[in-house]
């Protein structure tokens, strides 16, 4: 048996999907981002960070396995952040990490943020291919300003979203491109 093989699966519960991490999913979450820490792609994120903010992770599962995962933080006047969007290496072709951004997206919307940001030193094509276009520090919410760090260099690239219009058509695209 693999999680990856075919045949039919009947099930009552979910097998693959996006949900909302709980502490249950700590060391998963850990294990998944840990390589990219490690190589100084990620900001570290301790395990006893994880569990004190973890409800704002969301994590995508496949039979159990956390196969991707990302961070939602909500800013003053209308904006939220994506953060540690990261998808198994086994897993990168297969549209995932879209969803998550997708689903990431949609609740930031539903929690009135329109302008959506996130910090990166290395997938900087991967958010222009997908709407984002990068942004001054200044552009941030006051109080992302304040904790930005000069020093990792990361640049800001940022989506302003006008309603679920704009997300359905990103994701009829992307669902297109993927298949």
């Amino acid at each position: 048996y693999t999680r990856d093989g075919c045949g039919t699966l009947i099930s009552r519960d979910l097998y693959e999907g996006i949900r909302r991490a709980d502490v249950n999913d700590v060391s998963g979450i850990y294990d998944l981002i840990d390589p990219l820490v490690r190589a100084g792609t990620l900001v570290p994120r301790p395990k006893s960070k994880l569990e004190k903010e973890i409800t704002g992770y969301y994590v995508y599962t496949r039979d159990g396995l956390i196969v991707a995962t990302g961070q939602l933080k909500r800013f003053e006047g209308g904006f939220a952040e994506i953060g540690c969007l990261v998808v198994n290496k086994d897993y990168r072709k297969g549209g995932r990490g879209d969803a998550m951004l997708g689903y990431l997206e949609r609740l930031s919307l539903q929690c009135g943020a329109r302008k959506v940001f996130v910090l990166s030193t290395q997938t900087m094509d991967w958010f222009i291919e997908r709407g984002f276009r990068e942004v001054s520090v200044e552009s941030l919410p006051p109080s992302r300003q304040a904790l930005y760090n000069k020093k990792r260099k990361s640049k800001i690239y940022m989506k302003e979203i006008d309603g679920e219009r704009d997300l359905d058509a990103a994701e009829l695209w992307w669902s297109n491109q993927v298949s």
